[in-house]
């Protein structure tokens, strides 16, 4: 180094050749060398809110645009919402990341079966610099996060747990106009009203029985996670006043997992069969003695009922049973029977396409059997209903429908114990007039 401070002007022509050779190589060496740390480093040694230290707290991942702004010089973080059809194939290639990496993450032991199947809505998050993947996070459940990164020996892959908080929380509300404008008033979602019309949907008739000043009450979970609202989670109990009677369910585990809605003395909520074989939004044609065919414009008995609803709408068993007849049947077109015993038949009409796939098949109470269509004579896609006791018509809005059992006497008392605090909660929080009955 001493002979690069003589000048170069008194120095012969081959030694200042050499010389300036010298030090154009040190600058190259040293210019390789910031550009390695620059691209090296947050690979080996990335420290980021994706990817916090494994030996140190895990700080909350606080959304996108929290993460962008913590981001270290140089890196992208980019989070995807999954398309129809998307594989993380066109994923890479769309943000323009080495495909190569992607055979290398899903080469990692168990990753393959975690990565491969993708669900439209879902939100992946990449981290990644010129090209090549630095790191990679999905949801693989609702508590649980895969974790995807770059280090000195490679990518490496990890299940982190995510838990979730349950907070209980309780709404109540007076139906005015409808139940679902009632129920969004107090805070619940659209969701939350379709749960509870199931528990209830064996003993109240939510499209035709319902009344202005009906009442509800429930005591329901609100999921947590990293400070930030999940979704609503299970409905823990719930009161519903209709037309001044009262119904009260509430839920219980069983000791093999199973899970049950209840009435305080322990009987079953569920009945045997669903009085709506499928989730209505309005019933087009209630059941009536006679009506006006809309195509054959004649009067003839409607014995059912049709619910309009959009085309491929599952269509669910109303009860458990073995299917007597699938094909087509006049102006019914696409029909489905289901024998369910003791002289009971459901009908299922103007199906667009089948689900099960042969005569003779049993099926479960709730299982899709079709779609809703508009085969047959019929002006739009509807489901027509009919439910047939002993070989008679019965309206399957009234018809009385059987229970579907108790609580096993010997877990009445366990029932008794968690079901107290939960009915005394909503005691506490519903409107008197709840309350007090």
């Amino acid at each position: 180094m001493r002979s690069l401070a003589v000048p170069v002007s008194h120095l012969p022509v081959p030694l200042a050749l050499r010389a300036l050779q010298a030090l154009a190589c040190l600058c190259v060496a040293a210019a390789a060398v910031a550009v390695t740390s620059r691209t090296t480093l947050p690979a080996l040694h990335l420290e980021h809110s994706l990817f916090p230290p494994s030996n140190g707290p895990r700080p909350m991942d606080s959304g996108i645009q929290d993460l962008q702004a913590l981001a270290a010089p140089g890196l992208a973080l980019v989070e995807v919402v999954v398309q129809r059809d998307d594989t993380l194939d066109r994923i890479f290639r769309r943000l323009q990341i080495n495909v190569t990496d992607l055979q290398n993450v899903r080469a990692l032991t168990g990753v393959r079966t975690l990565l491969d199947r993708l669900s439209p809505g879902e939100h992946l998050k990449f981290l990644q610099h010129n090209g090549a993947l630095l790191g990679l996070t999905r949801h693989v459940s609702l508590t649980q996060q895969l974790e995807v990164r770059r280090t000195e020996a490679g990518f490496q892959a990890t299940v982190v747990a995510k838990p979730v908080e349950a907070q209980t929380t309780v709404a109540h509300g007076v139906i005015d106009s409808s139940l679902f404008e009632a129920a969004n008033s107090v805070g619940m979602s659209d969701a939350l009203v379709l749960k509870l019309a199931k528990i209830f949907g064996s003993q109240i008739d939510f499209v035709l029985g319902l009344r202005t000043g009906d009442e509800f009450a429930i005591a329901y979970e609100r999921l947590r996670q990293d400070g930030q609202f999940v979704k609503d989670g299970d409905i823990l109990a719930a009161r519903f006043i209709n037309q001044g009677r009262e119904y009260v369910a509430v839920r219980y585990e069983r000791p093999d997992g199973s899970v049950g809605y209840y009435s305080p003395s322990g009987r079953s909520t569920q009945k045997a069969f669903l009085r709506a074989p499928l989730e209505f939004q309005r019933i087009s044609s209630g059941f009536s003695s006679a009506r006006l065919h809309p195509i054959l414009n004649t009067i003839r008995a409607h014995q059912g009922t049709d619910y309009a609803a959009p085309l491929g709408t599952p269509v669910y068993a109303a009860g458990s049973g073995r299917v007597s007849f699938r094909g087509v049947r006049g102006g019914y077109g696409n029909v489905i029977e289901i024998d369910h015993g003791e002289g009971i038949q459901t009908l299922y009409g103007h199906l667009s396409r089948f689900a099960i796939p042969k005569l003779g098949a049993h099926v479960q109470q709730g299982e899709t059997i079709g779609y809703v269509g508009m085969s047959g004579l019929a002006t739009g896609p509807h489901l027509h209903f009919e439910f047939h006791v002993n070989g008679r018509f019965v309206d399957p809005q009234r018809v009385k429908l059987p229970d579907a059992g108790p609580l096993d006497p010997t877990l009445r008392e366990d029932f008794q114990r968690s079901s107290e605090p939960l009915l005394e909660l909503l005691d506490r929080s519903a409107p008197s007039s709840l309350a007090a009955r």
